[in-house]
C-alpha cells in the first residue's frame, strides 16, 4: 500500500522526497491545494471516505501517517 500512496504523492508533488520528509504540513511543504488533491486521489484509489475529524495535521504530516490513516479507515469499513 505504501507504494500506491507514494505514487499518488509523487504524481501531485514530484519535487518532494516523501520517503524521507516529515512535517509535510507543519513545515509548509504541502499547501491546501496539495491536500485537496491528495485527499481526492486517496479516497478514489482506496475507496474510503475521510471524515472531517480525520483531516488533521497528525494524519497527513508524513508518508507513514498517511498510510496509517488509510489503513485505519479501511479496517473500519471491513
Amino acid at each position: 500500500m505504501q507504494n500506491k500512496v507514494l505514487k499518488i504523492l509523487k504524481d501531485i508533488r514530484p519535487d518532494i522526497d516523501f520517503e524521507n520528509e516529515t512535517g509535510l504540513i507543519t513545515n509548509g511543504i504541502l499547501d491546501s491545494f496539495d491536500m485537496i488533491s491528495i485527499l481526492a486521489m486517496i479516497t478514489e484509489q482506496f475507496m474510503i471516505e475521510m471524515d472531517v475529524e480525520d483531516i488533521i495535521v497528525e494524519n497527513f504530516d508524513s508518508l507513514d501517517q498517511i498510510c496509517f490513516i488509510i489503513e485505519k479507515k479501511k479496517n473500519i469499513i471491513r
